[in-house]
């Protein structure tokens, strides 16, 4: 795994510790965003190892759908968790009256987790 993969799941982790955190205070609409980024960052490691980096979100998640959950290389699950932790970031982020319920951004708490164990799985040792 390259010094870059390393640091990007260092990033996701964090991003998933500082989402526990906003979840604990009460800010689920700020918890939720964090998600959305764990599993970004995750995403971007993965397609990282594959020597691909892209510059906007949407080619990150295209991306990651094509060549790894169309590919068959992880679940298709993880792509659709992508997807939408995405809509909650942007309605978290950008809606002015709160959008994601404390329940929800639990949840998105729980898959982020697996999202970066299955990065973390899929991504060489080296």
């Amino acid at each position: 795994m390259t010094d870059d993969c390393r640091a990007l799941l260092v990033k996701a982790r964090k991003s998933t510790r500082a989402a526990e955190l906003l979840h604990r205070e009460g800010y689920p609409d700020y918890c939720g965003s964090r998600c959305y980024y764990a599993m970004f960052y995750a995403a971007e490691a993965l397609l990282l190892s594959q020597n691909l980096a892209f510059s906007s979100h949407g080619a990150v998640q295209a991306a990651f759908g094509k060549n790894f959950a169309k590919a068959g290389l992880v679940d298709t699950k993880f792509h659709r968790d992508l997807l939408l932790a995405f809509q909650v970031r942007q309605a978290g982020d950008y809606e002015p009256t709160p959008s994601v319920s404390p329940e929800r951004a639990g949840e998105l708490i729980t898959q982020a987790k697996e999202f970066i164990e299955m990065a973390e799985h899929h991504l060489p040792a080296q």
